[in-house]
């Protein structure tokens, strides 16, 4: 009797039958951990599909950098109150929740092209109704349909790219997604600042053309094909992403193995998720969102001018650098990710994040009793761009890497929308408790993203795999033992 089959002998038949498909996975017929025969070159067609995927992210992007440059425009053009337009800032969190909220089921119903393609219309539709807007109702409408599209990206994204992705280069093509998102916010503030908010907003409709085009030529996703019964569709299209001349056999023959196993299972629904074989997978997903947005995210990126003006660091130039630094830290997260895995960047990047604010929060508390005011602004900046850095290499994208990852696709849709939805709802609410916070105590607010960046650390130490170099079957049979 097999080691695995021991451990299972307690009449459960279906986690005997788990650890034998692990065993398979692992090593029968030559598919196993090291087998980078089962592994696939970079072909044109695979990156035409993540460029095409991207669009959706770049679109994300613009919608979020488009306040900071248009805010003047708007108020003027439109004779918008500062509540109004804030009000129109807000709004895109609001329709980011009701894309989180639909997304899985989205990805789940109509494929991961499929939601790519509802979440494109819905972006083309709001950049229009902004672009013409001549009254608040049709800009709010415009922004809530942008948020929309913003939620369903940030779930559907990620988990296209993994499911497409070679295992070799997962990690990398992932990443990237993190440096597109940081481009085209640094792109909107470069353009509306030379071009009037009207033509910005037409501009960003560029990408959704992009998007939209490219949609009816890329190949759905294999694994939703295959969990679908569409196995011969799911080799067609897994046999296009790694070129005709590449042997899928491998591949496909773990694809479909594993597939085989989860037809023992139903499609479970949101309360399964809480099912203790799932335990794990919703725990590391949840709390790396959780630390993610807790840890300070939205109040660095959505309040960035506030704090160096109230350190006394130039406004113009601590947002530039910091876009500059970003874009630079975003390509070297690219390039190691791959080489030194998920679990060790997200450890460095949860020290840094809790380092890069416990810096923030001393500069503060020092000026506030009035003490070594004169490195305030300096060492305000350095921790500013410590905790960015730390976003750019880990924290900010891989924990939607290894939720895509982590993640058994019978399960794919409920728990990407719980884990959409706990990332928008903690968005909203350090976005919204940020300013009250730091009238309250401008050292405070980042003590606290310190506390919570440390217990992170603690958390990533002891709770999170690391899946590096190892497929998303083996991973999710692992990890859901």
């Amino acid at each position: 009797m097999a080691k695995n089959e021991i451990a299972f002998t307690m009449g459960d038949e279906p986690l005997l039958q788990k650890a034998r498909i692990q065993e398979d996975i692992e090593s029968d017929k030559g598919i196993g951990v090291n087998d980078s025969d089962g592994d696939g070159p970079v072909t044109l067609i695979l990156l035409f599909t993540t460029f095409t995927t991207l669009c959706g992210t770049f679109s994300y992007g613009t919608a979020a950098g488009f306040t900071s440059p248009a805010q003047t425009g708007i108020m003027a053009g439109l004779n918008l109150s500062l509540a109004e337009f804030s009000f129109f800032g807000a709004v895109l969190t609001i329709g980011g929740l009701l894309g989180a909220a639909m997304s899985g089921k989205l990805a789940d119903i109509f494929g991961r092209r499929g939601a790519l393609g509802v979440s494109n219309s819905f972006c083309m539709a709001g950049w229009l109704m902004i672009a013409f807007s001549q009254a608040t109702w049709s800009l709010d409408i415009g922004r809530l349909f942008l948020g929309v599209a913003a939620g369903v990206v940030s779930y559907v994204v990620p988990v296209y790219i993994v499911e497409i992705a070679p295992k070799k280069v997962r990690g990398t093509f992932s990443a990237i997604n993190s440096l597109v998102m940081c481009g085209s916010v640094a792109v909107t503030y470069l353009l509306g600042s030379i071009i009037s908010w009207q033509k910005l907003a037409l501009i960003s409709t560029v990408p959704c053309v992009f998007e939209f085009v490219g949609l009816f030529f890329i190949p759905e996703s294999p694994r939703w094909l295959s969990r679908n019964g569409r196995v011969k569709e799911s080799e067609v299209a897994l046999q296009r992403l790694r070129g005709n001349n590449t042997d899928i056999t491998k591949e496909a023959a773990e694809i479909k193995k594993y597939m085989e196993y989860l037809q023992e299972f139903k499609e479970d629904g949101f309360l399964d998720l809480f099912n203790p074989r799932y335990s794990r997978v919703i725990t590391v997903g949840i709390g790396l969102l959780v630390l993610q947005q807790l840890g300070g995210l939205s109040g660095y990126t959505f309040y960035l001018s506030s704090i160096f003006k109230k350190s006394g660091f130039p406004n113009n130039v601590g947002v530039m650098i910091s876009s500059v630094v970003q874009s630079v830290t975003s390509v070297l997260g690219i390039v190691i990710i791959d080489k030194y895995g998920r679990r060790s960047l997200l450890t460095v990047a949860t020290v840094m994040m809790c380092l890069g604010s416990l810096i923030t929060g001393l500069s503060f508390l020092f000026q506030s009793y009035g003490l070594l005011e004169h490195y305030t602004p300096i060492s305000t900046f350095m921790g500013v761009l410590i905790f960015l850095t730390s976003i750019t290499i880990g924290i900010g994208g891989i924990p939607w890497v290894m939720i895509s990852e982590m993640t058994p696709i019978n399960i794919k849709g409920s728990a990407g929308t719980l884990c959409n939805l706990t990332s928008w709802s903690s968005n909203w609410f350090v976005s919204y408790t940020f300013n009250f916070l730091f009238q309250w105590s401008s050292s405070g607010v980042f003590f606290i993203y310190t506390i919570i960046s440390g217990v992170g650390i603690l958390f990533v130490i002891k709770m999170v795999p690391e899946t590096r170099g190892r497929s998303l079957e083996e991973i999710q049979a692992a990890i859901t033992r």
